[in-house]
């Protein structure tokens, strides 16, 4: 991939989507900050998978980046609980937990695509690219 097609997909205008961003470390929703604050989209932030349903469900949502290790709701019970109410919305899982099987239980629980962390910043816009810029 050349230079200017990585910086392509750096930059990206998502000014009309909002992106619910589901994660309860500081650390990881500071890079998320930085990761997507040039995109213009609206970020919305849920420290746990209850928080994230009641905003999904009080919101107009164009993707979902979902923490699976969560206090209160984890993110599997989460993302089933999203995909009920609208089946159509990306979700993607994003976590540190990369053993064999961890897809698939994700894609089991409806996740329409998985990031493993640590995140890195060109694969981050790639996958969301993927879903936004349909």
């Amino acid at each position: 991939m050349s230079t200017d097609a990585l910086n392509n997909s750096l930059v990206q205008n998502w000014g009309d989507k909002v992106i619910l961003v589901v994660e309860d470390v500081d650390t990881n929703k500071i890079f998320f900050d930085a990761a997507l604050r040039k995109t213009n989209a609206k970020i919305l932030w849920a420290k746990d998978g209850k928080e994230a349903i009641t905003l999904f469900q009080e919101n107009r949502i164009d993707l979902v980046l979902m923490d699976l290790q969560l206090p209160i709701m984890d993110g599997y019970t989460a993302t089933r609980e999203i995909k009920a109410i609208n089946s159509e919305i990306p979700v993607i899982a994003q976590t540190a937990h990369v053993m064999s099987g961890e897809r698939e239980k994700c894609l089991e629980a409806g996740c329409d695509d998985y990031l493993a962390k640590p995140i890195r910043l060109q694969i981050l816009m790639d996958t969301l690219s993927k879903y936004l810029n349909k």
